[in-house]
């Protein structure tokens, strides 16, 4: 398994742990109009969007049962990114050549890890960023620029103290507070 794998799927494992926390899938979340069920839609909707982007079908989710979705979902993935040969296939994408992996570590990690925040804020586990996963969201959030904002993936920045712990002035750069 490639380092690029290797780190999405340590981001997702986080991301489990937060799912299997869940109680109340009808909790509204920090995403406007989205309840703790939107929040794992979306994280699987999209990163499937994307296999099914690149000619990797992960097969059928059973149930509405968000949980059951994810597991389901993972599942299929970590079948797929198992071949290297597949998670290291090039492609231009959005931003220039790129491979499976780094895309999938980098954009939808990037969202995954995000995301793991905001599930928890509906579900009521908190969830703390280290200082890599930090280095990595801003990274992203640099490169996406006003993009970011102008797609609707987040609401503009919020004022945040200088003084504020490094994450909550990440948050507010995301517009969450």
């Amino acid at each position: 398994m490639t380092p690029l794998t290797e780190r999405y799927l340590t981001q997702a494992e986080l991301f489990t742990a937060v799912v299997d926390a869940a109680t109340d899938w009808t909790a509204p979340s920090p995403c406007e109009e989205w309840t703790a069920t939107d929040v794992v839609e979306h994280v699987v909707s999209t990163q499937r969007g994307y296999f099914d982007q690149r000619g990797a079908h992960l097969g059928d989710l059973p149930g509405d049962d968000p949980s059951t979705r994810w597991h389901t979902h993972l599942r299929q993935v970590r079948d797929v990114v198992a071949d290297d040969g597949f998670a290291t296939t090039e492609f231009d994408g959005y931003f220039g050549r790129t491979t499976v992996d780094e895309l999938l570590a980098n954009f939808y990690g990037f969202d995954m890890t995000v995301h793991r925040w905001d599930l928890g804020q509906a579900v009521g586990v908190p969830v703390t960023f280290t200082d890599d996963e930090l280095d990595r969201i801003e990274q992203a959030v640099d490169g996406l620029g006003e993009m970011l904002y102008s797609s609707g993936a987040c609401k503009p920045p919020l004022e945040v103290p200088d003084d504020a712990p490094r994450q909550q002035r990440m948050l507010g750069r995301l517009g969450r507070s």
